[in-house]
């Protein structure tokens, strides 16, 4: 029986900083249009996979270069490796849902946590297509308004892990506005202070769990396996 599951957004909450952030603020139309597209999608006047097809239009560097941006820039939150070694020792998938790309993905793994990790960590995301140019676009992995709608994905994880009548514990992790789809479909939801995926739950009025950095995740989700608290005492409005 799995007692529990991590579902968690990529970037920003996995990674210190946002890759596709990054590659925008610093390869495409910059940090300012950038936000402008954010507080787009967060008062619902453009739909995130408008928003985030425009921002990474806007970055004309070719693919193996973004890759090696990223691999010499992005740094891992300092507490997922004890995670993800905690979730190993203790048999809790780690299954990524994320609106990013695959390829990123796990050419960021692989050399932040290790090669074991591309084994060992499940990946639900969007593709990329590459011109031999080097030139790329995303390739949303389904129809909707967000391009990846993440709680379809945890809700299709969920059929498979209840199979046997058992409900594992729900942890879910993100930071922004791609996270939005997933939010209410966990059991605890870890919000990361000061992102919009914060701003989003106040103004939703969806509870969740603020945090920093995966110790404070780590923490929690040790306490509430232990019985020491509950979801209903972590959360908050």
């Amino acid at each position: 029986m799995v007692k529990a599951v991590i579902f968690t957004d990529f970037d920003g909450t996995v990674t210190w900083q946002d890759s596709n952030d990054f590659l925008t603020d610093n390869k495409g139309f910059g940090k300012v249009e950038r936000e402008k597209v954010f507080e787009g999608v967060l008062d619902g006047s453009k739909s995130f996979r408008d928003g985030f097809w425009e921002m990474l239009e806007s970055v004309k560097t070719p693919f193996p270069e973004c890759v090696k941006l990223l691999e010499q820039n992005i740094d891992l939150d300092p507490g997922f490796k004890d995670t993800y070694e905690w979730a190993q020792e203790n048999g809790v998938p780690i299954v990524v849902i994320s609106s990013g790309m695959r390829p990123l993905i796990r050419a960021l793994l692989e050399r932040l946590v290790g090669p074991e990790a591309i084994k060992n960590i499940e990946i639900v995301s969007n593709e990329v297509e590459i011109d031999d140019d080097g030139q790329w676009r995303i390739v949303y992995k389904d129809e909707t308004p967000f391009g990846h709608d993440k709680s379809r994905s945890i809700k299709a994880y969920k059929k498979k892990f209840e199979a046997d009548g058992e409900h594992p514990t729900y942890f879910y992790c993100g930071d922004g506005v791609s996270d939005l789809s997933a939010a209410k479909e966990c059991d605890l939801l870890f919000a990361k202070r000061g992102k919009d995926l914060v701003t989003y739950c106040k103004r939703q009025d969806v509870p969740f769990h603020e945090f920093d950095t995966y110790e404070d995740i780590l923490k929690s989700m040790k306490q509430v396996l232990a019985g020491e608290k509950t979801v209903k005492e972590l959360m908050q409005n």
